[in-house]
């Protein structure tokens, strides 16, 4: 086998250290593509080199440079061999089923712990609790460990099988070549050893003098082992001398003495009552009885109990998404054949499930998906959400005959409304553009999302919801007129007024909101360059645009790093955009955008992309502003009571952040006009920790499948129904109870229940958790 590589997997990319997981997949898929000679740049990933199943039969050669981590070699396969230039963390070689491990200096604790093939070769010493728990089948060669030079304290711990050689060369440890209290528990195998020790326990293992065979397998062996580490001038000096060396090996059975048990009896009297008896440490301040307990007790006297948690917890999906959708629930759904309910579940929710969940929103539901903890892909929420178009309406609450004047059409004006109309109210919606919708129908390029896909979603509102439009600008006397009409309102104007930016020639620019509305009527054009001040979503957007109107120089520039990221940052960059930061702007000219440090950057279309702020000259001088944005508490209620605000008037966000203001702004007025008040919302968010993923595929990706990812989804805090507590209880102690209709819950016995804990370990969903029991009346 050539040593030359075919490939080369780095451990950095682009500066930033790629995680252990990654580096994992990149070699897998390297071994899958037919490479079988590779080269890793280690920057402390763990787990290189085990499990390389891939390859069948076919010999593999890892080179290791850099610093590897932990655990290298770890349930390494019989046809690889991994060659680490220089020294190596904790647990090379761990559970080894066949693997070469070669490391060229040093390593740490854990070498060849639990392994039962294979042979690790290290060129220096080795740290604490080497050969560990070692096996041998004796269908398969017994495995080896050689080290050049010493080994750590409790070498051979529990070693049940295989073969290690300790060459004692050139070790600082000098004076005990084999560590404190080596071959405790030992109870097969054996280990070569050169040099001084100081001592062993002698109740596990016999010390032998090395024999004629032995010998001759370890001056055999002893080529193979310096060959592979490159020190092959050191076979005459630990050839030299065969006395120089010497083999533990473990006691049999019959050979170990046996030690006289003390009773329990005996031990309650002899130390037990003596200490905390009549005139012990406690004997006067408790009269207790000390009679011998069980082993393992129950009930009262368990130390920990089991409490069955389920929906006590939000999901972290639905604890991140700001719009409050259960999409746990969902997938729940889709699981049990119920894709119609799931699929109108996201209408109580949000008028827009598959305008925004499906299309515009960064999903931040599935970045807090637990998977993610294991590196495993999120679930595909954008599919699920494109499912949603053809949602059926939910039937709204008995008329209350109340109504509420909605000031504004985009997506948190539509959301309050949607919500206050499933509430039984009478919303009504004021707004000065012919068309609904707001920035979605406005401003958001045709390249994010289909206009029919909108139209779809509009014109259901539209069928429940009165309209009414503002032939102009809305007054504070007009406004005054709307709100004793009503009995709330809600201000969901939006943030329409570009921020300008205060250097020579601004004028010279355009906003990118009039820049993308006007695009997206065709009603502009921008020439070949075009610059762009300020590299955020917007800018983005605008960036995507210019270069469909055909320019070919796209420049974005920022003062700091650009906050753009998702759909819009990549669409950008699809267009061939570059990004200029940190970079200040100090005026604009026919030439193009001057910076500060007097470069300029040509351009025929400067495009302003600083933000924008809400326009409420409307509104009274009782509702306070801040810095342009109207002021308001957390349920969005403004210093007067009957008014309330929502979305870009609050402060600039998201959609799916405006759509959530809205549902907690309608929940506030439905408050106050019935007094009804969903608590849901307020659980806490359910720890990632508590979640079991082991039950779960790696491999599988269920982008693009309803059906797979409901199949995939972990159903954080939510029963599954698998009855796996049930089956695992040892003292079958859990048992699911019916209750009315589809609804169970699991119930322990406490007189059987030990607080074991393995109900909580096993659960996939996290629903089980052991807490201290409370004390003894």
């Amino acid at each position: 086998m050539l040593y030359k590589p075919t490939i080369v997997v780095p451990g950095l990319k682009e500066g930033v250290r790629v995680d252990s997981r990654r580096l994992e997949a990149s070699l897998q898929e390297a071994i899958r593509q037919g490479h079988r000679c590779i080269e890793i740049h280690a920057y402390g990933q763990h787990g290189i080199g085990g499990r390389l199943w891939q390859a069948g039969g076919e010999e593999i050669l890892l080179r290791i440079l850099g610093s590897a981590g932990q655990r290298v070699g770890a349930m390494g396969f019989p046809n690889t061999t991994i060659d680490v230039f220089g020294p190596c963390s904790d647990d090379v070689g761990w559970l080894n089923a066949g693997a070469r491990i070669v490391v060229r200096g040093h390593a740490t604790n854990g070498v060849g712990n639990a392994m039962a093939q294979g042979k690790i070769y290290i060129a220096g010493d080795i740290g604490a609790r080497g050969m560990t728990m070692t096996k041998h089948n004796p269908r398969f060669d017994p495995p080896e460990l050689w080290v050049l030079g010493s080994v750590g304290d409790s070498f051979a711990e529990f070693m049940a099988g295989g073969t290690a050689v300790v060459c004692g060369h050139d070790t600082v440890r000098h004076e005990n070549v084999m560590g404190y209290r080596p071959c405790v528990g030992m109870v097969s195998g054996r280990i070569f050893f050169r040099g001084p020790q100081q001592g062993f326990s002698e109740e596990d293992a016999r010390l032998t003098q090395v024999d004629e065979a032995d010998w001759q397998w370890l001056k055999k062996n002893m080529m193979v082992f310096l060959q592979a580490i490159g020190r092959t001038d050191l076979y005459a000096v630990l050839t030299a001398d065969r006395t120089a060396w010497q083999i533990l090996t473990a006691r049999k059975p019959y050979e170990k003495a046996a030690k006289p048990a003390r009773s329990l009896h005996r031990f309650c009297m002899e130390v037990w009552d003596r200490e905390l008896g009549p005139g012990g440490l406690i004997g006067d301040l408790t009269d207790i009885p000390r009679t011998a307990v069980e082993v393992i007790p129950s009930g009262e006297l368990r130390r920990f109990v089991p409490r069955w948690e389920n929906e006590k917890h939000l999901p972290p999906c639905q604890a991140s998404c700001p719009t409050g959708i259960p999409v746990q629930k969902r997938w729940r759904l889709i699981r049990e054949g119920k894709l119609d309910e799931a699929v109108d579940m996201a209408l109580a929710y949000t008028p827009f499930p598959a305008t925004v969940c499906g299309y515009l929103c960064p999903n931040l539901c599935m970045t807090s998906c637990t998977r993610q903890i294991m590196q495993m892909p999120s679930l595909d929420i954008a599919a699920l959400g494109k499912a949603s178009l053809n949602a059926q309406a939910p039937t709204p609450a008995p008329s209350s005959g109340k109504t509420v004047a909605v000031i504004g059409g985009g997506p948190a004006g539509l959301s309050v409304a949607w919500q206050l109309w499933l509430k039984g109210h009478d919303p009504v919606i004021y707004e000065v553009r012919k068309r609904l919708g707001g920035k979605v129908t406005a401003t958001i390029p045709r390249n994010r999302i289909p206009d029919e896909v909108v139209d779809h979603e509009l014109q259901r509102i539209q069928e429940r919801i009165r309209q009414i439009h503002l032939t102009k600008a809305l007054t504070r006397k007009e406004f005054q007129r709307i709100q004793g009409k009503h009995d709330a309102v809600v201000i969901a104007a939006g943030a329409q007024k570009p921020r300008l930016l205060p250097v020579p020639g601004q004028e010279r620019a355009v906003a990118a909101l009039d820049f993308l509305r006007q695009s997206k009527e065709d009603r502009i054009s921008v020439g070949k360059r075009v610059v762009i001040i300020g590299a955020g979503n917007v800018g983005c957007d605008a960036a995507a645009e210019a270069s469909r109107l055909g320019a070919r120089e796209i420049t974005l520039v920022d003062i700091q790093e650009p906050a753009s990221f998702g759909a819009e940052r990549r669409h950008a960059e699809a267009a061939g955009a570059r990004f200029l930061w940190p970079r200040i702007t100090k005026a604009l000219t026919e030439e193009g955008v001057v910076l500060a440090d007097g470069e300029i950057l040509p351009a025929d279309t400067v495009i302003l992309a600083l933000g924008d702020a809400p326009d409420l000259a409307f509104l009274p001088e009782d509702i306070p502003l801040e810095r342009g944005f109207v002021v308001v508490n957390d349920r969005y209620q403004t210093a007067d009571p009957q008014v309330f605000a929502v979305g870009d008037a609050v402060r600039l966000g998201l959609l799916t952040e405006a759509i959530g203001a809205g549902r907690i702004a309608a929940r506030a007025i439905d408050d106050i006009l019935r007094g009804r008040i969903d608590a849901y919302d307020n659980l806490p968010a359910m720890e990632p920790a508590r979640i079991h993923l082991e039950y779960y595929d790696p491999r599988i990706n269920p982008e693009g499948d309803v059906a797979a990812c409901s199949g995939q989804c972990a159903s954080c805090g939510a029963c599954r129904d698998c009855g796996l507590c049930e089956t695992l209880c040892p003292r079958n102690a859990i048992s699911r109870r019916a209750l009315e209709g589809e609804a169970y819950e699991y119930i322990v016995n406490g007189d059987a229940c030990i607080g074991c804990g393995f109900c909580a370990a096993a659960c996939p969903c996290g629903i089980w958790e052991l807490v201290e029991n409370g004390p003894m009346e």
